[in-house]
């Protein structure tokens, strides 16, 4: 009995060994291998990084209306391994010219749909591609991430500053997406909050992982949540489809959810799925210089890019138009504007915004301008200054007549909109930002999204957006640091690790004004920045930005004119980038090239520290512009020095005050 037993274990493992299917795909460099197994049931992927394990058995799947399940009860009845090494042209990025080196495993299924993986030496990725002649709405998305042990993760949760969250996890779904990061072991991850991406794992030996998403169209953004169904485990979470919305939050420039469906997207039926990524680096300072978001993304749809002119921005809003020494009051009006516009054309600054403020507050309509604004004479003047003008835009206002409007100032001469308020990411939101995009490309206008998810390469499918926030930026040192847990200058060494993996964000860095963390208020009209004056100018280096503000006030710049000139000098698009150093939390180095000119930049954390750079991968220099913190840095924040220093045997040695930075130059 006992033998008859035993031979019916072993052909039952034996039928299911055999009827699940194994395949494996390597990255080109052999160190990254995805393993999918397609059982009866259901398919999962692992990935493992030489022999560490990634991830392990991850389900995925779709669940469509009709009781149509994709990745589930599957018949794959088709496979092919494609080998791919191409040059993607990167305009507007932070190098000219990407390598786009993958091995790609592409799976059919029967009931017209495909499962898509790619190995990369950076990281893997796998996506869903559906093949329906019908529109299919999308119920729920299964995206599991399986880890081995109880790592520690670094996971940005919605800021409950503006709301009650409590435990309602639908209440999370309207965000800014500006969040410190939370350090808690996968164990400790509550079920009730969901994290919103990049997110960042710790692995042994040092290994780092970020998970994000790439090619984010027509469809909701991922979040993450505890995955209670195992130990050890996260998984994707999505906001359900808006049923009814009505106008209201900041100023009446939002649309409140009001009510949601019981699905995620309603979509065509033949479309590639947003790709699920996860990068993997041996050493922190890879994922500073990580493209895998941005050779993800769709291709560019703009045919003509000529016009797309990035650069520089003079900002009004973050120091309060609080200008000095001038005969006008200043403030929301055409002489303060044109101090502003003086102050771009003199330093060469290629822009002046209007930020909130210029059109009639809580009507949401753009064509209602405040009486103290000529915004013709304004558009007229800067012209003849060589400087454009961007307009700050609602989103509301900007939805609700988005081609008149793009139209009207196009013609006028606007050159861009900051567009703002967004605060959510549901499948809704998600097609407002392509429309934007689509209809401000027509009209030759550039975007630059506020109250904004993170990137997730639509910089590549249109050029024309030219920055995005999505980050807890300079602007939370006008709030009162009582408020929370405030502190930017762990975080500003905290980010070029994660949020910067998924693209540029609009950090509006720049300000004359610095702290030491002993004596830094907040003060909302003459605000401040946490660390030095060398910091700021480091930052214009290390983070990514084709659109960069200047966040201080004309006559702060013109005070520190030496800070200035070095500013206005850095390019804001690059021909190479190289992370030269970095520890996630601690410290970033990074080297820009445009031209024959490298830039590098490098911050630190609270702890003073002495780093000695390597130019040597950068070619061959005898002679640097630096800017350091000065020896008294540590307690009066401004204080820097600026040389030219020789280089000996390719290393330049500098000292870091607490919060500190250097901004280095070299030039042949």
């Amino acid at each position: 009995m006992k033998k008859l037993l035993l031979l019916v274990i072993l052909a039952t493992i034996a039928t299911t060994v055999s009827a699940q299917k194994i395949y494996n795909l390597d990255s080109p460099n052999g160190v990254n291998k995805v393993t999918v197994k397609i059982s009866p049931k259901n398919v999962t992927y692992s990935v493992t990084h030489g022999n560490v394990i990634i991830l392990q058995d991850c389900a995925i799947a779709m669940k469509l209306d009709g009781g149509v399940a994709l990745g589930v009860n599957p018949s794959c009845n088709k496979s092919k391994i494609n080998k791919v090494n191409q040059t993607i042209s990167s305009p507007f990025y932070k190098k000219s010219e990407i390598i786009d080196n993958y091995n790609e495993l592409v799976l059919n299924f029967k009931g017209n749909y495909q499962i898509v993986f790619r190995a990369y030496n950076e990281g893997v990725a796998y996506h869903f591609v559906t093949d329906f002649k019908k529109d299919i709405i999308v119920e729920d998305e299964l995206a599991e991430f399986n880890f081995m042990k109880d790592y520690t993760t670094l996971m940005p949760y919605p800021d409950a500053r503006d709301q009650d969250f409590g435990t309602v996890i639908e209440k999370q779904y309207m965000s800014s997406f500006e969040a410190q990061y939370t350090t808690a072991k996968l164990s400790e991850t509550p079920d009730d909050r969901i994290a919103f991406l990049p997110v960042l794992i710790k692995y042994d030996k040092d290994i780092k992982a970020v998970i994000t998403e790439a090619d984010l169209e027509d469809y909701p953004g991922m979040y993450l949540i505890k995955n209670n169904r195992r130990n050890n485990s996260l998984k994707g979470h999505y906001a359900t489809y808006p049923k009814s919305e009505v106008q209201g939050g900041h100023n009446m420039l939002q649309k409140i959810v009001t009510e949601r469906e019981e699905f995620i997207a309603k979509t065509s039926g033949r479309r590639s799925f947003p790709w699920r990524l996860i990068t993997i680096s041996d050493h922190d300072y890879e994922l500073t210089n990580n493209d895998m978001v941005y050779k993800l993304a769709s291709p560019s749809r703009v045919e003509d890019i000529s016009w797309i002119k990035p650069g520089k921005v003079a900002w009004d809003w973050w120091n309060c138009w609080n200008i000095s020494g001038v005969p006008f009051k200043s403030g929301i009006n055409n002489d303060t504007y044109k101090f502003y516009i003086d102050f771009a054309s003199e330093n060469g600054i290629e822009y002046v915004i209007l930020d909130e403020g210029w059109a009639v507050n809580k009507q949401a309509d753009l064509f209602q301008i405040v009486p103290e604004i000529n915004l013709q004479e304004l558009v007229n003047y800067a012209k003849s200054k060589n400087v454009g003008i961007v307009l700050w835009a609602g989103y509301y206002a900007m939805d609700r007549d988005m081609e008149h409007v793009c139209k009207h100032y196009s013609e006028m001469g606007i050159k861009g909109f900051k567009v703002d308020f967004m605060d959510r990411d549901d499948q809704k939101i998600v097609d407002f930002y392509y429309r934007m995009a689509e209809t401000a490309a027509k009209y030759h206008l550039f975007i630059d999204f506020h109250g904004a998810y993170k990137p997730t390469g639509l910089c590549r499918t249109y050029p024309n957006v030219l920055n995005c926030e999505g980050v807890w930026g300079l602007e939370q040192a006008k709030w009162i640091p009582e408020v929370k847990n405030y502190d930017l200058v762990n975080y500003e060494v905290t980010i070029p690790f994660i949020r910067q993996v998924a693209g540029y964000f609009d950090f509006t860095q720049g300000a004359m004004r610095n702290a030491t963390k002993s004596n830094f208020r907040g003060v909302y009209s003459e605000p401040m920045s946490q660390g030095t004056r060398c910091r700021q100018l480091a930052e214009y280096v290390i983070f990514e930005s084709p659109f960069n503000m200047l966040c201080d006030n004309p006559v702060n710049y013109t005070n520190n004119q030496e800070c200035t000139d070095f500013i206005a000098k850095i390019p804001t698009t690059w021909d190479e980038t190289i992370s030269l150093d970095g520890k996630l939390g601690e410290y970033v180095v990074i080297a820009r090239r445009k031209g024959n000119d490298w830039y590098i930049g490098a911050i630190n954390n609270w702890s003073p520290m002495d780093i000695e750079i390597n130019t040597n991968v950068l070619g061959y220099f005898t002679k640097c512009e630096i800017f350091k913190d000065g020896a008294n840095a540590d307690k009066k924040a401004s204080d820097y020095v600026k040389s030219t220093e020789r280089i000996v045997n390719g290393k330049i040695s500098v000292h870091l005050a607490p919060g500190g930075g250097t901004a280095i130059r070299l030039s042949k």
